[in-house]
């Protein structure tokens, strides 16, 4: 009687080790679908970031008098956060952010900021490091472009 206990409790275990198996099968098996546009691109470009601006186009050379207005904008909406160095004031420095980041990447998170922290992996870290969300400027298309040329000038392109 002993044996058939026996055998009757190792056939139990190994039919209850067995079915672990297909669970594991199962759950590899579903995998969450790609999210991508009617175009078949993917909807989130995390170099491009989330907003109006897509393909901006940068001229090599420094338009002066866009960036003479961005440093306008600068001065009444951004360096009491900003400084122009890599030293972080309240938000980081803007020290060779063009070279860091897309122009269509600055310039919606600029406009788009609030989307931007909430979806942007590089916004969101740092968000991280600053520890204080950067507030929508409400910053007009034409402004933010300036401010990206300021921006140029800053790194030194001339």
């Amino acid at each position: 009687m002993k044996k058939y206990l026996i055998t009757a409790s190792i056939i139990g275990l190994l039919a209850a080790c067995g079915g672990g198996n297909q669970q594991t099968k199962d759950n590899s098996a579903v995998a969450a679908p790609a999210v991508t546009e009617a175009n078949g691109n993917p909807s989130y470009d995390p170099n491009r970031g989330e907003g109006k601006f897509k393909n901006v186009e940068i001229p090599a050379t420094l338009d002066g008098a866009m960036a003479a207005k961005g440093e306008k904008v600068y001065g009444v909406k951004c360096s009491s956060c900003h400084k122009l160095t890599d030293e972080r004031l309240v938000g980081p420095g803007w020290k060779e952010v063009t070279k860091r980041n897309t122009a269509d990447w600055i310039m919606n998170f600029m406009t788009n900021t609030d989307e931007m922290l909430n979806k942007d992996p590089k916004a969101q870290a740092q968000l991280e490091i600053c520890l204080v969300r950067m507030p929508n400027q409400n910053l007009s298309d034409e402004d933010a472009r300036s401010l990206y040329e300021f921006m140029r000038k800053n790194d030194g392109v001339k």
